[in-house]
């Protein structure tokens, strides 16, 4: 078998290489996990940076919309009812 084989010519035991071989793993994977969520934040920050922007002018558009809607609503039945 392969894995005996590695083990007798690294001078161990297979119980001992497979936890040397399992224990490498495991930290290759955190290691990973690691930079997915660095990543993940990298690009989380770059897309919020921009969420909800909108180009036209008015850096108040969004806080003002509930009064704009007024406003178009007030001309609109004001105009309906000079008719």
């Amino acid at each position: 078998m392969e894995l005996e084989s590695e083990a007798r010519r690294e001078g161990k035991s297979v119980a001992e290489l497979l936890h040397e071989i399992s224990s490498k793993w495991l930290e290759e994977r955190r290691k990973s996990r690691q930079m997915d969520a660095a990543e993940q934040d990298r690009i989380r920050k770059r897309v919020m940076s921009i969420a909800g922007s909108l180009s036209g002018g008015d850096p108040r558009r969004a806080a003002r919309a509930s009064e704009r809607v007024r406003e178009i609503l007030k001309e609109k039945y004001a105009s309906d009812r000079s008719r």
